[in-house]
């Protein structure tokens, strides 16, 4: 099962030095396959972005994410940019800079509008019940889901045990992306 790491400045810290620490420990902990850095309050955002590549490719992760920013991930250097759900227009910019692109879904709807822009991955969710995230679309809505897209799709929401990515596992979803199941 691919593994996909989403920070929060809520468990990472918002200094670069407080990410680097955070980041090194838990990549030391667990494998991953896919990170990103998402930070949606620091004013320090490219100066906190530059220690999270650094840390990544010190660790060897081979899929570096930066959120939402499309042009200082290419200016840092970054494999891809995980676009959120209002993002749609950015698609072919980030695919000018040969970025890879991720973006966020909630909808079947959406996942056919990411495909047809030429994303290479989205997310999807909430595949568990998530505070603030809405209705919960569960394991089989997933299997569904998974089963009629030519996309690869990460399973999002609340995922933080074992048994859950099991579940995910299960259903054929390429991979699970988290925040909580990696502290």
């Amino acid at each position: 099962m691919i593994s996909y790491l989403i920070t929060d400045p809520l468990f990472y810290g918002s200094t670069p030095e407080s990410l680097k620490n955070k980041l090194t420990e838990i990549l030391h902990k667990y494998r991953v396959d896919y990170v990103c850095f998402r930070d949606k309050s620091t004013t320090i955002y490219e100066k906190i972005a530059e220690a999270f590549i650094a840390t990544s490719k010190e660790a060897k992760i081979e899929n570096i994410f930066l959120h939402s920013n499309v042009e200082l991930a290419s200016k840092l250097k970054a494999d891809g940019i995980h676009l959120t759900s209002t993002q749609f227009d950015q698609i072919a910019k980030a695919k000018k800079l040969k970025l890879k692109v991720i973006i966020s879904t909630h909808s079947k709807e959406e996942i056919e509008k990411a495909i047809n822009l030429g994303a290479d991955a989205v997310t999807y969710s909430p595949i568990f019940a998530s505070k603030n995230k809405g209705e919960p679309k569960g394991i089989e809505d997933l299997q569904t889901t998974v089963n009629s897209s030519e996309i690869d799709i990460f399973a999002l929401g609340s995922i933080i045990t074992a048994t859950q990515i099991k579940q995910v596992e299960s259903s054929g979803a390429y991979g699970f992306a988290s925040i909580r199941y990696f502290l």
